[in-house]
């Protein structure tokens, strides 16, 4: 037993330690929302370490940096157009796709990575939506029209972000990212994954995120439209009137 204990030691004590390690930082944890916001953006900084034993690689350092929203249940139809008409015909349910998704990287992902691993990793825009956890496969490449419908729609929004020179390394060792917020970024939490990789694989991974929230008047209007719904949809519709009324009032004709 004691030699077995003694070759197992030997064993842990000649395996690789971990080479690379990710140190990251945002400028920003929590990103305040109020009647004046058109968006933002936040910094993300990252620094590689390597241990004392380690020697610099002949390749240059890759890194990919994810950030997902919060997430929503989605549903993306198809229409058909009879006559003067648009009728809906099949559709597709995403229970948990994300509100925001965006892909930064140093170079392009094709150059940094296989196919095999993006997919298998979800590294990049595409292999993220066309993952088989995004929505329900159907088999038969039956879903892959209502995810490219999605990507697409989602783009035109500004939410749907790849920036194939979004990471910029300030030198060999210390990297930088901006992350683009546009207004009509849903509140809620966001997750920011940094990979890095080197010859095509991934060395080391990290993860932090960000808070974007309602404050002051909107924050409160949210806070009785989420729990008093009913009141709250009285009073709109009272106020509605009153207004109507009181235009009717202002501008009538004698």
């Amino acid at each position: 037993m004691r030699a077995i204990g003694l070759l197992l030691l030997l064993l842990c004590g000649l395996s690789p330690a971990r080479a690379e390690s990710l140190i990251t930082s945002l400028s920003n944890h929590r990103v305040l929302i109020n009647s004046n916001y058109t968006g933002t953006q936040i910094a993300v900084f990252g620094a590689i370490e390597r241990d004392a034993q380690t020697v610099a690689r002949a390749t240059a350092y890759d890194v990919v940096v994810t950030v997902r929203g919060p997430r929503q249940f989605l549903t993306v139809r198809e229409k058909e157009r009879l006559g003067p008409i648009w009728i809906n015909q099949d559709q597709q349910k995403f229970p948990t796709a994300p509100a925001y998704l965006n892909v930064l990287s140093s170079r392009p992902i094709e150059e940094i990575t296989s196919e095999q691993l993006q997919a298998r990793q979800k590294v990049g825009l595409s292999a993220i939506v066309n993952a088989p956890d995004f929505t329900l496969d159907r088999g038969g490449g039956a879903d892959r029209p209502f995810r490219e419908a999605l990507a697409r729609l989602k783009a035109q929004e500004g939410l749907y972000l790849q920036d194939e020179r979004g990471v910029t390394f300030l030198t060999p060792d210390i990297f930088r990212a901006s992350i683009s917020l546009p207004a009509t970024a849903p509140p809620g939490n966001y997750e920011v994954d940094v990979t890095l990789f080197a010859d095509t694989v991934i060395l080391a991974r990290t993860q932090t995120h960000f808070e974007l929230v309602k404050t002051g008047f909107e924050e409160q209007v949210g806070v009785i439209a989420r729990d008093w719904s009913l009141a709250y949809g009285l009073a709109t519709a009272a106020i509605a009137l009153f207004c109507g009324w009181l235009a009717s009032a202002i501008f009538r004709r004698d």
